[in-house]
């Protein structure tokens, strides 16, 4: 049996049969041909592809599930990201999108997740679009760059793509026409109703998030890049707080930019490609992930794009704040792939504080390195979500709660005993605001960030004197090589020290707030090393 013949017989198997045409495993050169041919996007100059998502244009929070069944129901950190869904009704969808796929073409792209092979899983991605199937493609491992065919195995899990299908929530128990429905025991992940590819990516990433404690391994919402001399930075961060663009770095080798496992012995990505936040993107600021936007390859969600040039504007805003670009991660000049390398010695925890309160670097002990990381904070800002008028703190336990399939106390232990296992440097960096709070302060200069983390990770701040700031409890350097001492006072770029005070004890009463429940699942040590002000 040929493999597409195989491929069609595991298909009909699952139970997408009668289908009118299956392309399976396509180059990149020809799902660009589909999916112009198929009136799906624009082809901008220089070769990216510009795709509109509709009416979603970011991950539909309140629309994911995790089936409620005996292997997985004691394991699930059930709640506001993780809905449970009940099986009849997983059967009854899933019965309900094999019917709808009959008689359509589907696009199937077989992929791994996990560049290290003693822990990659085998995925499978069936779509009803060109470029959703580019889009698997270019995010994930591709067998062939590593010389391999694993056509003949069936896969972990796989992913059946209906983004045109709409639920009738009354009939289907979603939420809404939108659902994202992952069934661990069957290995299965259901999407339909929305567009915006990124639910294909952070479902599989749930599924490594379920999946690999049980090996040992840490799963990170956090990019990571190695140095000449091989010490490795991870760094954690929610959108916006520049994970992606501070490990995007000319003097490091990247070895992803968004999600990764921990082991015993390395740190690996996850991925094979990049998926950047692109709004504003400079090419004087960002020149490495600017000039990978703009190769063949690239998929761009919802840029603006001029019609008639075929130029894109990153900064228009108007469709979404969370513009997109997908790439191939060897569009980075440096980057590792597959990317595997070795232990960490750095830890990077960044937060946007638009609040202009905490420090631009700080020194956190493992203790407070697990405190921040169940915290996982960060603030919005006016203007990039409906009703946001001022800075609204924002915590996400693991720097990635939705994504978080067990408790977060699952994760945060282990993070602590790796490292104090391996004796990791753990850094807080604030990329937010300074010098007031947004709309009174200005953003922390990106080379400003570059200097210091630069001085952190190449041992320079070892060499320093630290300061203990008397609010948060954090430890702060009162030099750093190239950067002025008061661009390293945060208190100092204040006009009105009082604000600062009032700010900061609102700030720190928050944190100890958020942080409450997690106090039963923590040591004494842990629960204290948050700010100092109650």
């Amino acid at each position: 049996m040929t493999h597409l013949g195989q491929i069609a017989a595991e298909l009909a198997e699952l139970g997408l049969k009668n289908l009118d045409s299956i392309f399976w495993d396509l180059p990149t050169p020809t799902l660009y041909e589909h999916a112009i041919r198929n009136n799906e996007c624009h082809l901008a100059h220089r070769g990216a592809l510009v795709v509109r998502t509709g009416q979603y244009t970011g991950r539909a929070v309140k629309d994911k599930f995790i089936v409620d069944e005996p292997t997985c129901r004691e394991h699930i950190w059930w709640g506001e990201f993780n809905r449970a869904f009940q099986e009849g009704n997983f059967d009854k969808l899933f019965q309900r999108v094999s019917h709808y796929l009959e008689s359509q073409h589907v696009y199937v792209q077989d992929c791994l997740v996990g560049a290290d092979s003693k822990y990659e899983k085998k995925v499978r991605v069936i779509t009803q679009d060109a470029w959703h199937s580019l889009f698997a493609r270019t995010m994930f491992v591709r067998p062939v760059d590593l010389g391999r065919d694993i056509s003949p195995e069936k896969p972990d899990f796989t992913v059946i793509h209906a983004p045109h299908f709409h639920a009738i929530p009354s009939q289907d128990g979603t939420n809404s026409e939108a659902f994202v429905v992952l069934h661990l025991a069957k290995r299965l992940v259901l999407i339909g109703g929305t567009s915006y590819a990124g639910e294909i990516k952070k479902a599989i990433f749930t599924i490594m998030n379920y999946l690999l404690p049980d090996e040992d391994v840490l799963p990170m919402h956090a990019s990571a890049n190695v140095g000449k001399d091989g010490d490795v930075a991870v760094f954690f961060g929610l959108s916006g707080t520049g994970k992606t663009t501070l490990s995007s770095d000319p003097a490091r080798n990247l070895i992803g930019d968004d999600e990764h496992g921990w082991s015993g012995n390395a740190v690996f990505n996850f991925e094979g490609g990049c998926y950047a936040k692109v709004i504003d993107l400079s090419e004087k600021k960002e020149p490495m992930i600017y000039a990978a936007t703009k190769r063949f390859g690239s998929i761009l969600e919802n840029v603006g794009m001029d019609i008639h040039t075929r130029r894109v504007d990153f900064n228009d805003g108007s469709l979404t704040e969370n513009t997109r670009a997908a790439y191939p991660i060897q569009a980075i000049p440096n980057a590792i792939y597959p990317g595997v390398a070795g232990l960490p010695g750095n830890i990077v925890m960044l937060t946007a504080d638009a609040f202009g309160v905490l420090p631009p670097i700080a020194r956190l002990t493992p203790e407070q390195a697990m405190y921040y990381f169940l915290l996982g904070y960060t603030a919005k800002v006016a203007g990039t979500e409906a009703g946001v008028t001022e800075p609204q703190t924002t915590f996400s336990p693991c720097f990635g709660a939705p994504f978080m399939a067990r408790h977060p106390s699952v994760y945060a232990q282990m993070l602590g005993e790796k490292v104090r296992a391996n004796h990791v440097q753990c850094w807080l960096i604030n990329t937010g605001w300074s010098g007031g709070p947004y709309g009174v302060g200005k953003r922390m200069d990106i080379d400003l960030t570059r200097s210091l983390l630069t001085a952190a990770l190449s041992g320079e701040l070892d060499k320093v004197a630290f300061r203990s700031d008397p609010i948060f409890g954090l430890h702060t350097p009162t030099s750093c090589p190239g950067v002025a001492d008061e661009a390293l006072d945060i208190k100092a770029s204040w006009a009105d020290k009082a604000a600062y005070d009032k700010l900061a004890r609102e700030l720190a009463a928050s944190f100890h707030k958020a942080f409450t429940p997690f106090l039963k699942h923590v040591s004494a040590e842990v629960a204290a090393a948050g700010p100092l002000v109650k």
